[in-house]
């Protein structure tokens, strides 16, 4: 009849349309190629001919993804399958992040017993596209449809019926059928599309007189012809869901395909009614293609709004201490990582593996923006706080994705006058004492990883000393089983030497002096033991004075953990292998030949990297409010570069999507963190910011205009707890000379003025005026240590407003400049100075490197922090001056040169 055909049209056409239009929706949603995995599978079964195996509608499905470019593979297991067996497949799917979907071909044809119920809900919920699990049931059943697979075929019916024109709601609908597959779901959804549901069975005894009452009526019970045409209502839609076989000797078969419904008398009373076949099958088909709303629930292909539960903190004291924070394993589902990305390090902190940043490296990337400060006084300025008062605000009160990414701090400070670093007030990292010690034992793996370093030098030089030629090669080439072979490491080093030799034999005399004796000269050694606490007496010491080290002694001295190298090249690798060969270059001294000595020279590279394969995964915590941070690396802002993780803001830019937001903080005033973030993290990263934070404080900028010292320890003059208009707004040529600073890198500033509880409204109001006079994008008063993330919605607001402003990103030098050039632009242009003096060590240490090959290096200034000079006692901006380089040293594995200015750099190791 004209009604059935039209039906049948509509099912074979929509097919077409539909895919055609998630493919192309897709494309626009995604902008770079895709391909969405379906994973369909069953059990053989007792066939003889193997393309039984695929039905219709597995073929039909199979078809249609090909088509559209969906990746679909149909995986068989035999008919002699387990449980365990169709288990341990379903987990292997599960855990493939390759993988984002999978049906369940029932029933389950096997020889052994099956539990089709534990089968389905085997599946992972957002891997379910047939929604057959207990949890999309359960949410279809209790109208969550937002959030949950429907199954294929009751969301064609609905999908039929649409088309139709005609209402759902107020409608009376009968579902005859009660199966887990259409029955069930089928009542649902009739249910919250606001019908008036009743659901019939083969046991219903008053069937004919229901089957009457429907407006809409959906037939799925498995028995022929069972509803008779005579009992449908006038008008009525009529959807037969029923495929059976029934005798015909006019078929070649022997038998044709039948419907529940009697088709010949039922499409005389119906207004529309499906045929059988060709009506819902290929229906079913089209509703399992539509991948968009799949892909959406599972969260997995694209980044959409994260959704995050955000915590309500406590109003009590011991802010930390009494926050509840949430489970780090549900911190990361929310923010859309996988379970095998994750590592948990009990229930506050986890690592997140390199394997999360490979998943989504076709991901655009969020906003990036830096928080940096004004010159500090020694009591800082609240940059940390303030880093976590913008994600609370654009996380729990903005609602957008947005990630924190920290440094881990040092034990030192944190036992020392600093403290820790978890930020203060309402603002906090959680749980602050898990963040300010052990955390995952990064810094301990660093400890471990340099001080082999260390025993390798001394050891090496003693050997040589005491053995001939033969016996050192003896140790480093042995003979096992008569047999011996260089490691890659060697065949490296002999490549390095020019001998270009495999076979250990075949070495000449000359040849093996040169490949074993590195010659260090001792007085070039740079590389130094290190230990994670303030231990004053360590500060000089003499190694080698036990009898057994023969009279080798020399004086040494130990550093402050995260002040080795090997933490600035966590911070600034972007891979695992990356960190591998960053290690090996590490220069630890030089020969008498003033040649460099590696770690790869010394044959510890491997070594290294082992005991470093866990801290370059980046470390999962929470703020009090329940945002996100990554917490990674702790690279001093001095003779280092001060910022966390290159991967961590890789991964969180993938994770927060293109409108998210990622906030990282650069460490001491911008004329030191902000200038090292721009020209050596961003130059290496291939990142591009687009917003600077400048943090500054009313209490900073008096003691910039001419007020007493600030001391850590000591009360406040009065002069910090009282109005002073004139002596803020002298200070404020700190202000003017950093807001400087950050423009000349072509991003826009956004100042946020930390409110003390001591300032008072002038003073607040004049130190906003000023910074947009001197070419701040804006500038905002934040009150989060006191409020949380409310005190810094303002700011985030205008972080928003700024990083869609135009942004035109550039470097200060060129690293092919000559080193002494590099300096001086940065002296003259961050800092002020007129020019440079470099001291003689310093004028042998440019020669050297840069004979060396190092010349073209990033630079890495060691400066006091106080000062925009070298002298920590000259505040504002000062101008004019001459800078001293007293010395150059160099961080080749890291990848910069860092001249050490003025007289006070030693202090900054310990």
């Amino acid at each position: 009849c004209k009604q059935s055909s039209e039906m049948q049209l509509y099912c074979d056409d929509l097919i077409l349309s539909e895919t055609t239009g998630i493919c192309s929706t897709c494309c626009f949603l995604f902008v770079h190629p895709f391909v969405l995995v379906l994973y369909g599978f069953s059990l053989a079964g007792k066939f003889s001919n193997p393309s039984q195996l695929l039905t219709g509608s597995l073929l039909c499905s199979l078809k249609a993804a090909a088509e559209i470019g969906i990746s679909a593979n149909h995986i068989k297991l035999p008919n002699t399958a387990t449980e365990a067996d169709v288990l341990k497949c379903i987990a292997s799917l599960n855990g493939d992040p390759a993988v984002h979907g999978f049906i369940v071909q029932l029933p389950l044809d096997s020889d052994k017993p099956i539990n089709t119920e534990k089968i389905t809900n085997a599946v992972a919920p957002e891997k379910d596209v047939d929604g057959l699990s207990s949890i999309n049931a359960g949410k279809l059943s209790r109208g969550d449809l937002g959030d949950c697979f429907i199954p294929c075929t009751p969301k064609g019916c609905m999908e039929l019926i649409r088309q139709t024109g005609i209402q759902v709601a107020g409608k009376r609908a009968v579902v005859v059928g009660r199966s887990k597959i259409v029955g069930a779901p089928m009542h649902d959804l009739l249910l919250w599309n606001h019908a008036t549901v009743t659901t019939c069975h083969s046991k219903t005894s008053t069937l004919a007189e229901e089957v009457g009452k429907a407006d809409i009526l959906v037939v799925a019970a498995g028995k022929a012809e069972m509803v008779k045409g005579e009992w449908i209502k006038p008008g009525a839609i009529v959807i037969d869901c029923g495929i059976n076989h029934v005798p015909d000797s006019t078929k070649a078969s022997g038998k044709r395909v039948v419907g529940d419904v009697a088709y010949s008398t039922a499409k005389e009373k119906a207004s529309y009614i499906t045929p059988v076949p060709g009506g819902v099958g290929p229906m079913t088909v089209a509703m399992l293609m539509q991948v968009r709303g799949q892909i959406e629930t599972a969260g997995h292909l694209y980044i959409c709004l994260w959704g995050m539960l955000l915590l309500t903190i406590s109003t009590d004291i011991e802010i930390s201490q009494s926050c509840i924070p949430k489970p780090i394993d549900q911190v990361a589902r929310e923010v859309g990582l996988l379970p095998d990305e994750v590592e948990l390090y009990g229930q506050t902190k986890a690592k997140v593996h390199l394997s999360a940043l490979k998943r989504l490296k076709n991901q655009p990337d969020g906003k990036y923006v830096v928080v940096t400060g004004i010159t500090p006084t020694p009591l800082g300025e609240g940059k940390s706080t303030t880093t976590v008062g913008l994600v609370q605000a654009l996380g729990a009160h903005l609602h957008q994705n947005v990630f924190a990414c920290v440094r881990q701090p040092s034990q030192g400070p944190t036992f020392g006058i600093k403290g820790g670093a978890a930020g203060g007030g309402y603002c906090q990292i959680t749980p602050m004492e898990e963040f300010n010690l052990h955390l995952t034992g990064d810094i301990h793996a660093i400890t471990a990883a340099n001080n082999l370093v260390a025993a390798a030098v001394d050891a090496r030089i003693f050997h040589e000393l005491t053995q001939t030629d033969q016996a050192l090669y003896n140790r480093l080439v042995p003979s096992v089983s008569g047999v011996r072979k260089f490691s890659d490491i060697q065949i490296r080093r002999l490549q390095k030497l020019g001998i270009n030799k495999t076979d250990p034999m075949a070495l000449t005399k000359e040849e093996v002096n040169l490949f074993v004796r590195l010659d260090i000269d001792p007085g070039t050694i740079t590389w130094q033991r290190v230990l994670d606490t303030n231990d004053r007496f360590l500060r000089k010491i003499t190694i080698g004075q036990s009898p057994t080290e023969k009279g080798f002694s020399r004086m040494a001295q130990f550093d402050i953990t995260v002040s080795s190298e090997i933490m600035a090249v966590l911070a600034l690798s972007d891979g695992l292998d990356d960190m591998k060969k960053r290690l090996g270059r590490m220069v630890v001294a030089s020969s008498k030949r003033g040649e460099p000595v590696t770690t790869d020279d010394l044959g510890v590279t491997g070594a290294l990297a082992v005991l470093m394969r866990d801290a370059v995964k980046p470390n999962l915590m929470q703020t009090l409010e329940g945002t996100p941070v990554f917490v990674h690396a702790g690279p001093f802002a001095n003779i280092a570069h001060g910022n966390s993780s290159v991967l961590a803001d890789k991964i969180a830019l993938k994770l927060v999507g293109k409108e998210g937001f990622v906030v990282t903080e650069a460490g001491f005033g911008a004329d030191i963190g902000m200038e090292k973030f721009f020209n050596i993290k961003c130059r290496y990263s291939g990142l591009r910011p687009h917003v600077v934070v400048l943090v500054a404080t009313v209490r900073a900028l008096k003691m910039h205009g001419g007020g007493p010292a600030v001391t850590a320890g000591v009360p406040l003059p009065k002069e910090y707890m009282e109005e002073n208009l004139q002596l803020l707004a002298r200070g404020c040529s700190n202000l003017n000379k950093q807001i400087q600073n950050a423009r000349m890198f072509g991003v826009p500033v956004v100042v946020a003025v930390n409110a003390f509880k001591t300032d008072t409204k002038a003073e607040l109001a004049l130190v906003v005026q000023m910074a947009k006079e001197a070419g701040a994008f804006d500038a905002v008063e934040c009150t989060h240590w006191a409020e949380g993330g409310k005190g810094a919605v303002a700011l985030a607001q205008a972080v928003q407003r700024a990083s869609q402003a135009p942004s035109n990103f550039r470097f200060l030098y060129n690293v092919e400049l000559p080193v002494i050039d590099k300096i001086r632009l940065i002296a003259q242009q961050i800092y002020g100075a007129s020019d440079i003096e470099l001291l003689p060590e310093a004028q042998e240490k440019v020669t050297l490197y840069t004979k060396q090959g190092f010349g073209n290096l990033p630079i890495c200034m060691a400066k006091t922090h106080l000062s925009l000079s070298h002298d920590p006692e000259q505040k504002g901006a000062p101008a004019g001056f001459i800078l001293p380089i007293r010395d150059i040293r160099a961080s080749v594995g890291a990848g910069f040169l860092y001249p050490l200015v003025g007289t006070h750099w030693d202090a900054w190791l310990r």
